[in-house]
């Protein structure tokens, strides 16, 4: 009965309030005792509630204040400040920096080195140049100079600076390729970060043709002979015959690669710029020397190929020839031999340097026909005179070959006359050539006329050229040189050990003619040829006559002793 009575109450509240709009919380949970349990600290089992106005208002003034905060800091930065700030953007910024690649050796033909690299304290980014102790070889080598840096600290150059020689010529291939570094600095200079954008490409090496022994011996003979009769200075070379490789390079005095790379000392330096002697001047290659005498065998070959003589006729010597003054008729000019010779033919000629000889085939006289100034010219050039090697390494100087248009130029009130061919013929005059080119040219009479294009590269293949002489016509003047050499003007050369063709000249300089060139030129092996050669020694004096053929005499030796492979065929 209670069941049923409280039944009936809960329905006739329902039936009240059906039509109502409402309906009030505690209907629903009329029972809630009968509910299952609710975690009210999570808000189960309530009834939310809106905020109140007082919260939005705080909640506006906090969202207000950090737009005035942020906003007042943005201007502040961006307009009050803001070319502070732009000036300190730039100083934290990234810089790029060479990572530097190592620089290719130079190696002499034995695979000695001659200029390599190792580390040194004072440069710490990259390796330092080192060059040999050897003497002899600074001209062909030559020295560089270093990357440098501003006064941040940055690189201004970035590069190695080969000045000369070797190091200059072939600066591309020695340098390699420099990589890349990025580097991240903050405002106060700090370095921040590093990576490597780009690795290094180390250089090539280059084996050059030069014994750096043979340069080095070359080298203390001419220096013995400057110190102690007073020359100024000297060069010698020796060439392969076959190939054009040059086997020995060296010009004295010299500087010191070494010194001139690193800088220091400012005296040593200073030594070499002011040095009267003048070492920066590569006297092989570069100097310009009247040549004398060692001219004759190219003479011979032109006027045997000319038909201008044969190789038996005979010519009397007595001391001189003379002809009239062209500006007297009364008087005569007179043309020194260096001696009374007698009777030579054109063997004998060259052996005892006869020049009256090559007067007459020069410039012709009474019933000798004479080559002329054209026809000399035309041969020397073709032995190689009066042009730049091709070998920008091996100098650029042309030299001079005298005649008319040369003399136009030089002399403008003189005409050419038959005395100045008579002088060109025995190499004095206006001649002047590079003791290379005269190496060149003797190197064409030893092979049998084949004109080289003289090369430091080891293995680099030459350009040649044929110099339009017969190899007979040429063979009669490589026995005149070894009748020099037998019982001639280079007789110092007559070996037991290995034959040699030779020539000497002495080339008087100077208006006094108090100073001389002592030259000679050659080949060995006599029967065989494989080696040319050529020493200068620069103005010595006239009464001097130890020079040129001395230093090879000793040269000779030496190789003997220890460089038999030069001298055995």
């Amino acid at each position: 009965m209670a069941a049923q009575k409280i039944t009936s109450m809960v329905f006739q509240r329902i039936k009240k309030k059906k039509f109502t709009t409402e309906i009030s919380p505690d209907e629903i949970f009329l029972d809630d005792v009968n509910l299952p349990e609710f975690d009210k600290a999570q808000f189960e089992g309530r009834i939310e509630r809106p905020l109140g106005g007082g919260s939005a208002v705080a909640l506006g003034v906090f969202f207000l204040l950090v737009v005035v905060i942020f906003g007042t800091r943005l201007w502040q930065i961006q307009i009050a400040e803001g070319n502070a700030y732009a000036e300190r953007s730039l100083a934290n910024t990234l810089k790029t920096t060479p990572l530097f690649a190592e620089r290719g050796r130079l190696l002499d033909r034995n695979g000695e080195q001659l200029a390599w690299n190792a580390p040194d304290t004072k440069h710490d980014e990259f390796l330092a140049r080192r060059y040999t102790a050897r003497s002899g070889s600074a001209h062909t080598i030559g020295f560089l100079k270093y990357p440098s840096k501003d006064s941040s600290g940055f690189y201004v150059r970035n590069d190695f600076n080969g000045v000369a020689g070797a190091e200059s010529e072939y600066n591309e291939a020695l340098a390699g390729e420099n990589g890349v570094r990025t580097i991240e600095f903050d405002v106060r200079r700090t370095v921040v970060s590093e990576s490597v954008v780009d690795l290094p490409r180390k250089g090539d090496d280059l084996t050059l043709t030069i014994d750096a022994r043979l340069n080095e011996v070359l080298y203390g003979l001419l220096m013995e002979r400057v110190r102690a009769v007073g020359f100024e200075g000297g060069a010698a070379a020796l060439m392969d015959v076959e190939n054009g490789e040059v086997i020995a390079l060296t010009s004295a005095p010299e500087y010191e690669p070494q010194v001139l790379s690193n800088g220091v000392p400012a005296a040593r330096i200073s030594a070499f710029v002011n040095d009267q002697k003048k070492p920066f001047l590569d006297r092989a290659t570069a100097g310009l020397y009247a040549p004398g005498s060692i001219v004759k065998p190219l003479l011979a070959a032109a006027a045997l190929e000319e038909n201008i003589i044969t190789p038996e006729k005979q010519i009397l010597s007595t001391g001189f020839i003379s002809i009239p003054n062209p500006y007297d008729k009364k008087r005569t000019s007179i043309f020194n031999d260096w001696k009374a010779h007698g009777w030579v033919d054109m063997r004998q000629a060259l052996a005892v340097s006869s020049n009256v000889y090559f007067y007459e085939i020069g410039g012709g006289f009474e019933n000798q026909k004479g080559l002329g100034i054209a026809r000399i010219e035309k041969y020397l050039r073709l032995f190689g005179l009066g042009e730049a090697l091709a070998d920008p390494l091996l100098g650029g100087a042309s030299g001079t070959i005298p005649g008319p248009e040369w003399k136009k130029i030089t002399f403008p009130n003189d005409l050419w006359r038959v005395g100045d061919t008579y002088n060109t013929s025995i190499g004095q005059y206006g001649i002047l050539v590079t003791p290379l080119q005269m190496l060149r040219a003797i190197s064409a009479v030893a092979n049998g006329g084949i004109l080289l294009q003289p090369t430091l590269i080891a293995g680099e293949k030459t350009d040649e050229q044929n110099v339009s002489v017969s190899n007979e016509n040429l063979r009669v003047v490589r026995e005149g040189m070894r009748l020099a050499v037998t019982e001639g003007s280079a007789g110092g050369l007559y070996l037991p050990f290995v034959s040699v063709a030779a020539k000497t000249g002495t080339a008087e300089v100077g208006i006094s003619k108090k100073r001389v060139h002592s030259w000679v030129v050659g080949f060995f092996p006599y029967e065989a040829p494989r080696y040319a050669f050529v020493v200068l020694l620069e103005k010595g004096p006239r009464e001097n006559t130890v020079g040129g053929v001395y230093v090879m005499k000793q040269f000779f030796e030496w190789l003997a002793l220890n460089a038999q492979e030069y001298i055995e065929r």
